[in-house]
């Protein structure tokens, strides 16, 4: 069987939580629940990794405005994840060619991470911060549920995670102009805190 679906979905799922991929396939290859895993991602330090970082970004990506900070950083870091681990999928399948299975994986992977920091930012515009820990959350457990899904029946995990996705892609282009007025807004307050910062503030009354 062809792993081109999980590939897919590893891949859409590395731009959402890299190392939450690294660490759940790791697992599930090291406890037998599937042969497919290679055993670069088996290897206890890889796990250990995996796991620390999985942690840092389930804290990080709960906190206003930090999350875009940590999305900003990890603009390449998913999607070469991604590429990464769609690659080692292939190679240990044989079904699929390990270039092929990069450029699908880093490119779903780009594709759901723009979706997530361009949804992160809109969502920074609101100043409660319950909407942050709920979003983060959901996607922490949809990246677990579907990948688990995908161990057993992955082309109907590849057909949910390419609807998610679509539907993220149409999410974010509603949300364009939500997100230029908050990048606008900020852009204005430094502007503000700068004139404040060179001249001091304005006399009173």
């Amino acid at each position: 069987m062809s792993v081109l679906p999980l590939v897919f979905t590893s891949g859409w799922a590395s731009g959402v939580n890299a190392y939450a991929v690294v660490l759940l396939l790791g697992l599930f290859g090291a406890t037998g629940l599937t042969d497919e895993v290679p055993e670069s991602l088996q290897r206890p330090d890889v796990l250990v990794v995996a796991g620390v970082l999985f942690v840092c970004e389930a804290v990080a990506d709960k906190i206003p405005y930090v999350d875009s900070v940590w999305d900003t950083v990890h603009t390449v870091i998913r999607p070469v994840s991604g590429a990464v681990v769609a690659a080692l999928l292939a190679g240990q399948s044989g079904s699929l060619s390990e270039l092929a299975a990069g450029a699908i994986g880093g490119s779903s992977a780009l594709a759901s991470h723009t979706v997530k920091a361009g949804t992160r930012m809109a969502i920074n515009t609101s100043p409660e911060p319950f909407s942050n820990v709920l979003m983060s959350t959901a996607e922490d457990l949809g990246v677990a549920g579907i990948l688990t899904f995908a161990m057993f029946h992955p082309e109907a995990a590849a057909i949910i995670a390419g609807v998610l996705l679509l539907a993220g892609l149409l999410t974010l282009w509603f949300l364009v102009s939500r997100i230029r007025r908050f990048l606008r807004r900020r852009a204005q307050r430094r502007e503000e805190r700068r004139l404040v910062d060179r001249h001091g503030p304005p006399p009173p009354g």
